[in-house]
């Protein structure tokens, strides 16, 4: 399937790049980093989620997606759909060093989705997790990725608000912030004089 996108517009390939660059350069993403990206084609291409998945679609998106990667360094996981309960496609190699829980499946555009379809297929080793927590999230589509981000999540507005016709929301995580009144989150050049009792 191909979209058809206004001269003026960038194309998909170029959408994506441009929203996962602004995220990765807001959250300054880089190698040890995972960003979650959760896709849904049919919603690039106009229709409602689940009902026109497509893999020239996802290979677009994920041409941009591997672009920003490669200039950052940091790890792309992609959500599968809910048919696979929403596991996600990582290489090998992220799934030990995270001591993440494997899961067997093959996604495929009718029970995982495109995207994920087209993500397992492109990369060295692939296989697939029950959860991960990630640094930062790509939603195209309201595929509902949340559930694996670390917490806590920031929404994260980004310039370009659309790739084709799917709403993209991002997010950002942060470390939760404990304490009180009295807690500090920013190192002072001079220690305060006061002590804790």
């Amino acid at each position: 399937m191909t979209i058809e996108l206004d001269s003026e517009q960038p194309g998909l390939q170029e959408q994506t790049a441009s929203i996962l660059r602004e995220l990765a350069t807001a959250g300054k993403l880089g190698p040890g980093h995972i960003v979650v990206i959760g896709t849904s084609t049919s919603e690039v291409a106009g229709k409602r989620i689940g009902t026109s998945g497509a893999i020239e679609v996802a290979q677009q998106l994920l041409t941009g997606i591997r672009e920003v990667q490669q200039e950052f360094g940091f790890e792309s996981v992609f959500q599968c759909c809910e048919h696979l309960n929403r596991a996600l496609v990582m290489e090998r190699s992220v799934l030990v060093r995270l001591g993440l829980t494997e899961v067997g499946a093959v996604p495929v555009p009718t029970a995982g989705g495109s995207m994920a379809s087209a993500a397992y297929r492109s990369l060295t080793d692939p296989c697939l997790a029950e959860h991960v927590q990630a640094h930062a999230g790509l939603d195209i589509g309201e595929t509902m990725i949340g559930m694996h981000l670390r917490h806590v999540a920031v929404p994260f507005r980004t310039s370009l608000r659309y790739i084709g016709d799917a709403r993209v929301t991002t997010a950002l995580t942060r470390p939760k912030l404990i304490g009180g009144e009295r807690a500090v989150y920013r190192m002072e050049e001079q220690p305060d004089s006061t002590f804790c009792d």
